[in-house]
C-alpha cells in the first residue's frame, strides 16, 4: 500500500459514502458483532447514516444480524457482525518446492490450506510449467469456493524477491526468475477477466497477515522478518505496508554488516547458512525444503548439542545487527520473526535482542520488542487473500451478484 499526495479534490457523495462504509467495516472487523447503537457511539457517525450503511452491507451479504445485544443503557439491540457466506478471497505461497492456497471467507475465517509440491524451473523452460501450475492450483481453489457458493474476491500470489508494481517478479534468487510477467500470464492462463489477480513479496504480505492474525492488531509499526528464503522484511508504518516508489522495499539481506565488501546479513544470519553450521556435512543447496533441516537443528538445540547451540548464537548476533539497521531506519514497535526463524526463535531471540539493544541509537532500541511468529510457514498465501479483504474495508464493494 502506497500514501501519495494530490492536489485537494470536492468529496462528492460516493466519496464520502464510501469512507463510511470503510468505518463501519472496520469497526466490526477490529471489534466483531456490534449492535447499530454501538458503532454509532464508537465511530461517530449519527444513528440514521449508520442505519442507512449497514442496510446497503447487509443487502450485499457483507454483513448478517446475528440476534439480540445487551447494552448498558436502553432496550438490547440487534448486533451485526461480518458475514463470511458470500465472499472469499484466496492466497497463493510461491517457494522453491511448494506452493501453498490457502482461502478466507470475507469475515475471515479459513475455507481450505492446500500444499502442493513445486518445481518452477524458469532458467529453463521460460517459467511457462511454472506457471501452468501455480494457475492449476489458483483454478482449483477458484473452484472450490465457487461451489460453496461463494464469489471469489481476488487472487493474490506471493513471491520472494523484488515484485514490481504490475506483477512482474524482477528478481527471485531462490526461483531463479528473472523478469517474469507473473501477474499477466497467470491471468491469461485463468481466463476469467473479472477475477482480480495481483502479485506480491512475500514478506510484505506476511506482515499484512501478522498485522491482523498474529496477536498484534494493537500495533500500527510492525515488521515482519522471513528467514524463507535469504532474509527478507515486510515493514507496516502506522497500519499501512511499506511499498517504496516500484515496489522493492524490504530487502534487508543485502544489508553488509561491516565495512565495503564484508559479508552481508543473508551471508551471517540467513537459514542456509545458519544450517550449514549447526549440522556439519549437510549440504542445505541439495534439499528443496529447508523445513527438516531446521527440526533437525532444532531439536539438537534441545538436546544441547554444542555445535547447534553455537550456531543458533552466532546467528542470532548477527541477525540482532541487522535489525539494528533496520530499527534505527523505521523504529517499529514490533519486530516479528518469521517461517523458520519462528522455529528456531528460542535460541535466536536472546542473542539477537542484545545485539538489537547494543546497536540501535535509542535507548531501550527505540522500545522496539522482538518476538515470533505464529502463523507457520503459510503466512504470505494468509496475507495475499488477506489483501482482498482490505480492499473491500476501505469502502471498495465488489459487484453486486
Amino acid at each position: 500500500m502506497r500514501t501519495t499526495r494530490a492536489d485537494p479534490q470536492p468529496a462528492d457523495f460516493t466519496d464520502v459514502r464510501a469512507t463510511n462504509l470503510a468505518v463501519v467495516l472496520r469497526h466490526l472487523r477490529a471489534h466483531g458483532p456490534s449492535s447499530r447503537a454501538a458503532i454509532a457511539a464508537s465511530t461517530g457517525l449519527n444513528k440514521a447514516t449508520v442505519s442507512s450503511l449497514t442496510g446497503d452491507l447487509i443487502r450485499q451479504r457483507l454483513l448478517r444480524e446475528t440476534g439480540l445485544t445487551s447494552n448498558r443503557i436502553g432496550r438490547p439491540g440487534t448486533a451485526l457482525a461480518l458475514d463470511g457466506s458470500a465472499y472469499a478471497a484466496i492466497g497463493l505461497q510461491v517457494s522453491a518446492d511448494r506452493l501453498t492456497a490457502l482461502a478466507v471467507d470475507f469475515a475471515g475465517d479459513q475455507l481450505l490450506l492446500w500444499h502442493r509440491a513445486f518445481d518452477g524451473e524458469p532458467a529453463t523452460t521460460g517459467a511457462g510449467r511454472a506457471v501452468s501450475a501455480i494457475a492449476a492450483l489458483a483454478q482449483r481453489a477458484a473452484t472450490r469456493v465457487r461451489q460453496q457458493g461463494r464469489q471469489v474476491l481476488g487472487l493474490t500470489v506471493a513471491v520472494p524477491g523484488l515484485v514490481a508494481d504490475g506483477g512482474t517478479v524482477r528478481l527471485s534468487p531462490p526461483l531463479g526468475w528473472s523478469d517474469v510477467d507473473l501477474r499477466g500470464l497467470l491471468s491469461g492462463s485463468l481466463r476469467q477477466p473479472g477475477l482480480d489477480v495481483a502479485v506480491a513479496n512475500h514478506a510484505g504480505l506476511a506482515a499484512v497477515a501478522e498485522l491482523r492474525y498474529g496477536g498484534h492488531q494493537v500495533e500500527l509499526d510492525l515488521t515482519y522478518v522471513s528467514g524463507a528464503a535469504g532474509v527478507e522484511a515486510g515493514i507496516v508504518v502506522d497500519g499501512r505496508l511499506l511499498h517504496g516508489s516500484r515496489g522493492f522495499t524490504g530487502q534487508i539481506g543485502r544489508f553488509a554488516l561491516g565495512a565495503a565488501g564484508s559479508p552481508t546479513l543473508q551471508d551471517l544470519a540467513g537459514v542456509e547458512p545458519l544450517v550449514r553450521r549447526a549440522l556439519p556435512g549437510f549440504d542445505p543447496e541439495s534439499l528443496t525444503d529447508l523445513a527438516p533441516a531446521v527440526e533437525q537443528v532444532a531439536a539438537l538445540a534441545r538436546s544441547g548439542d554444542p555445535g547447534a547451540l553455537a550456531a543458533l548464537g552466532d546467528t542470532g548476533r548477527h541477525l540482532g545487527q541487522g535489525l539494528a539497521l533496520l530499527a534505527n531506519l523505521v523504529n517499529p514497535e514490533l519486530i516479528v520473526l518469521g517461517d523458520h526463524y519462528a522455529a528456531l526463535a528460542e535460541w535466536l531471540i536472546p542473542a539477537a535482542e542484545a545485539e538489537l539493544t547494543r546497536n540501535t541509537l535509542a535507548p531501550d532500541a527505540g522500545g522496539v520488542r522482538l518476538t515470533a511468529s505464529s502463523l507457520g510457514l503459510h503466512a504470505a498465501a494468509l496475507g495475499g487473500a488477506v489483501s482482498h479483504l482490505d480492499r473491500v474495508d476501505t469502502g471498495s464493494l465488489p459487484p453486486k451478484q
